[in-house]
């Protein structure tokens, strides 16, 4: 293999490496394309990008290619790069890139170029020659390559699928009742965490009752590109003015707790992601001239600890001090409900695992169950609180419009299963066997406290939601599943 060669490969290794990382660490985990409607045309990009890359791995691994096969693979390179440049606008026009991130996509243009200009005389050498493939052995190299292509297909197809399906949900969002016209003097609602999974779903069903609705973003082209013009995109609560009519605030924005170990710095961030802003909505509403009716904030069952064991709860039941998953939610509402002091009624909504297609907490534990990984996890005999996404919408909804309602609201499904039933269900609902078990002491090891959440769960009972006449569209398990599939 000659010098220049070992270059190729060594820049395109570098290239793949890269990439890889940019779309594990940013698209995957960062911006969850593959839960976002809004990212369709985005994930159909990367879909056809690594289709490309799939092809010309092999190509580089095993073939050694001469005329018009050359020229072909000149082609798909020049592809690759419109399908990138198309990509790059899209990611500008749709969401706030982070500057790690953009600097990525500098340090990959750059390297692409050099791959181009190293690719390109041999490419043009090869074209003059009489049209031709060969069999071709680059060592190392060939099997780097060819995991690659594997990798960078698979990715391709999941990007496909997920794309498939986001057609789907918008065509059912399609065939829904279309948004209502805002009327003048519609109630208005202020969404915080609105371009999250829940919060997504419940703006889309505030736009369909005709509401006037104001998001509060961290990256507003991201929401704009979500919900379009008819919402009020804002990234700071001071740029509302205190004459504006807010009738209600959800309160639904904090960093994900399952997005790491609970370290010290990641428990902070974790209480200060919600705190704060929480505090941010008290100053609105105080300096607000009409002060809203209702601040609906999003706390967790996890309020209830671990101290009740499998006993059956309400909204009663008390919190398990020095539990940090009880303590995080006491911390929440306690901040929260400093609200009634300012007029405003206060409902702290308590869900379980929240249940739905295109993200939440099942997408995971569904591809783990089609490939047949799916698991009881320790005794397996927790109780395992539930709620689809089309209930905690409703939940939400309801507690907004129900003067009754104040103070904790248990958002979880009356229909309360064991994680061993859920396992079980999740595995019959897509066919498939249940095999694994997940010791109990691993997890613990692994996780630290964070284990608990998958270990202790909370027998939680819907008795405010059920009083107060809240009727399910989803009350057991198999129907939410299936819904959710």
């Amino acid at each position: 293999m000659t010098t220049m060669t070992t270059l190729i490969f060594c820049v395109l290794g570098f290239q793949t490496m890269l990439g890889g990382f940019d779309n594990l660490w940013h698209h995957e985990l960062h911006a969850r394309l593959p839960q976002r409607t809004s990212a369709r045309y985005e994930l159909r990009l990367h879909a056809m990008r690594e289709a490309i890359y799939g092809a010309l791995y092999v190509v580089f691994a095993w073939i050694q290619i001469q005329g018009w096969w050359a020229i072909a693979v000149g082609a798909l390179l020049l592809v690759e790069m419109v399908v990138t440049v198309a990509d790059f606008l899209e990611e500008d026009r749709c969401r706030k890139l982070p500057p790690f991130e953009r600097a990525l996509h500098t340090v990959l243009t750059v390297s692409y170029g050099l791959l181009l200009g190293l690719l390109g005389p041999r490419l043009w050498d090869a074209a003059r020659l009489p049209t031709e493939l060969a069999f071709t052995y680059h060592g190392f190299w060939s099997w780097f390559c060819t995991l690659a292509a594997l990798g960078v297909t698979t990715w391709s197809i999941r990007n496909a699928i997920a794309v498939r399906k986001m057609g789907h949900i918008a065509d059912a969002d399609a065939q829904a009742a279309p948004p209502a016209p805002q009327a003048i003097g519609a109630p208005t609602v202020l969404v915080t965490g609105g371009t999250g999974f829940v919060g997504s779903a419940l703006v889309r069903q505030l736009q369909r009752e005709g509401r006037r609705v104001i998001v509060l973003s961290r990256d507003p082209l991201l929401a704009r590109a979500s919900f379009g013009d008819d919402v009020w995109v804002i990234d700071r609560l001071s740029d509302i003015p205190a004459e504006t009519r807010i009738d209600a605030i959800v309160h639904l924005a904090g960093a994900n707790i399952l997005g790491g170990l609970w370290t010290p710095s990641r428990r902070r961030k974790l209480l200060q992601s919600r705190l704060q802003i929480t505090r941010d909505l008290l100053a609105l509403i105080e300096r607000l001239e009409r002060r809203p009716e209702v601040l609906v904030a999003a706390s967790a069952v996890g309020f209830y600890g671990t101290a009740h064991g499998n006993a059956r709860i309400d909204e009663s039941a008390a919190s398990d001090p020095g539990r940090f998953q009880s303590d995080l939610c006491v911390a929440i509402e306690r901040e929260a409900l400093l609200a009634e002091r300012l007029g405003t009624r206060v409902v702290c909504v308590r869900p379980g695992i929240v249940l739905g297609a295109g993200g939440g907490a099942l997408p995971p534990q569904a591809l783990a169950t089609r490939l047949g990984l799916g698991a009881i996890i320790g005794s397996g005999r927790q109780s395992m609180p539930w709620v689809h996404v089309d209930d905690l919408v409703g939940l939400i909804r309801h507690a907004m419009s129900e003067p009754v309602l104040h103070g904790a609201l248990n958002a979880v499904a009356p229909d309360m299963v064991s994680q061993d039933q859920f396992a079980r269900t999740l595995a019959t609902v897509h066919r498939r066997p249940l095999w694994m078990k997940m010791p109990a002491g691993a997890l613990r090891t692994m996780l630290g406290e964070m284990s608990e959440l998958l270990l202790d769960g909370q027998n939680v009972a819907p008795t405010k939601a059920l009083a107060s006449g809240y009727c399910f569209r989803h009350p057991a398990l198999r129907g939410a599943l299936e819904a959710s599939v």
